[in-house]
């Protein structure tokens, strides 16, 4: 329960200091809906990438990704660059780049691999810090100011964070199944049981010859 609930003070805490900024404003467009589609796409996608990244590793996983989304990605960005041909400076297009290799395709190697391992719904949460990280490169890196409400926001999303992490720590891990006691008692004794001890050679031949079935010179001897 604390684990949704600190989930979802992060989340609202990131949609309150949105609203408060004048960062949301107008009324719902189909664009808006688009959005919202696509963040409910992606965060399938997530959940499935980190259960086949289970199996398959980080970077395979996003490598089949890739490939299989060739089909609609490709003709997708020719109808666009057609339709809006791209027009940019070498630094945009080294930011494109980085982008496109560093933070959506090697990213994804570590994301996922930390989804199969940490678990997804607890890994998952760590993306309520994205903000605060955008917060702190975008003053650093661009020379924004940031205000004290984006401060506030940004230390409520990480205590939310820091929350989620110690909670789901906490829960403790399902033991496996004990056995059947008859099957184990039965096993411990058949494990514990002595060999059984070969019958004395001297003493079976002995009462062979006793009743006349073995010659007195031993197997393989004729008694003269």
């Amino acid at each position: 329960m604390l684990f949704w609930l600190a989930t979802l003070g992060g989340l609202l805490a990131v949609l309150a200091f949105l609203g408060v900024s004048g960062a949301v404003h107008g009324a719902l467009s189909p664009a808006d809906l688009f959005l919202l589609a696509a963040v409910a796409l992606a965060g399938l996608g997530y959940a499935e990438g980190g259960v086949l990244a289970r199996e398959l590793g980080g970077a395979r996983t996003i490598c089949w990704v890739l490939l299989l989304s060739l089909p609609v990605t490709v003709p997708g960005t020719i109808l666009a660059a057609v339709a809006v041909p791209p027009r940019a400076d070498a630094v945009a297009w080294s930011a494109f780049g980085y982008l496109t290799v560093v933070s959506m395709f090697l990213g994804f190697f570590a994301w996922y691999a930390g989804l199969a391992r940490g678990g997804i719904a607890r890994v998952g949460q760590v993306q309520l810090g994205q903000p605060v990280l955008t917060l702190a490169w975008s003053a650093l890196l661009l020379g924004e100011r940031i205000t004290p409400a984006a401060v506030a926001a940004a230390l409520v999303v990480l205590a939310c964070v820091a929350l989620v992490q110690r909670t789901r720590a906490g829960t403790p891990a399902s033991a496996p199944p004990s056995p059947d006691p008859t099957t184990a008692t039965a096993g411990t004794a058949a494990t514990m049981a002595p060999p059984t001890a070969p019958a004395d050679r001297g003493e079976s031949l002995t009462g062979r010859r006793r009743s006349g079935r073995v010659p007195a010179g031993g197997p393989g001897r004729t008694a003269p």
